[in-house]
């Protein structure tokens, strides 16, 4: 009797939009190969999935620190073609936007405002470059979007399988560090399978831009992901892109039934990687 009470209560939540049938039954409802990630399809989002119906707002913001950024005084506009590191500050707040089309299809959005300071190294003191001690830009940062396909969802002995296209628009052809500058494409692939001790995702994707015009070895990551609790998960892996490799760990706190609170950190594991970027943000389900 108590147990039909309490199923008639979920039941309530669950018609009434207050939860999903994943966060209602996330213990007892499910095979424990999801029990870590429910049935929804992957995001680009780390440790974020999404059902089908599903409208995720993600509003985030994000710091970037780094005491060698990478730059050359041309691409800036400022003369000498010559690698330099020197200091990398940053401000982002972003948006991300999700909607679950069907049980395997999913779109996404991501767009940002930057305001972004590099500075020049103690050893640009070539006569040839017109580096200024500081360069500074503001305003619209990358826009992008994904459409993302799950062909092949796990079973208790097969793994998930998915693909994502990636665009990038170029709308700051006039900055020089912020924003894109040219039509940016991704063609990735990646898989997930669920133990009980863990979900392990792999992935990795093919990047083209207009501006080199050739295919180039894109994004990869290996990550775990673990449900510790109905109230919190988390995240950890590692993302590269040919020499810059980060580690990134990602905390989910899940204060209300259709939102979390999620802390997020990426350190550089290699010299050219971002040497810390903190995020932090709060994600709410429609």
């Amino acid at each position: 009797m108590k147990n039909a009470s309490l199923l008639a209560v979920v039941a309530v939540f669950v018609t009434t939009g207050l939860v999903t049938p994943f966060q209602a039954f996330a213990e007892d409802d499910l095979p424990y190969y999801l029990e870590d990630r429910g049935r929804g399809t992957p995001l680009s989002m780390f440790g974020t999935y999404i059902e089908e119906g599903d409208f995720i707002v993600y509003p985030f913001y994000e710091y970037y620190y780094d005491q060698d950024a990478e730059y050359s005084p041309a691409e800036l506009g400022h003369g000498l073609d010559k690698d330099y590191r020197g200091r990398y500050r940053a401000h982002e707040g972003l948006i991300f936007l999700g909607y679950g089309i069907t049980e395997n299809l999913a779109l996404e959005m991501e767009a940002a405002v930057i305001t972004a300071r590099q500075y020049r190294a103690d050893d640009d003191t070539s006569v040839l470059s017109t580096m200024p001690p500081k360069v500074e830009e503001s305003g619209l940062g990358d826009v992008e979007g994904q459409i993302r396909w799950r062909w092949a969802g796990e079973t208790q002995s097969r793994p998930e399988f998915f693909t994502y296209f990636e665009t990038v628009f170029p709308l700051q052809e006039d900055k020089k560090l912020i924003g894109t500058q040219d039509w940016e494409y991704k063609l990735g692939i990646g898989t997930s399978k669920g133990f009980r001790w863990g979900t392990v995702t792999l992935r990795t994707a093919a990047e083209y831009s207009t501006e080199e015009s050739k295919v180039e070895a894109g994004e990869y990551a290996v990550e775990y992901l673990k449900r510790i609790s109905r109230l919190f998960r988390f995240y950890v892996g590692v993302e590269g892109s040919q020499d810059e490799v980060e580690l990134i760990t990602d905390l989910q706190f899940h204060i209300l039934p259709r939102a979390f609170i999620r802390i997020n950190n990426a350190f550089g594991v290699t010299s050219k990687a971002t040497d810390y970027a903190p995020e932090l943000g709060m994600l709410f389900y429609f």
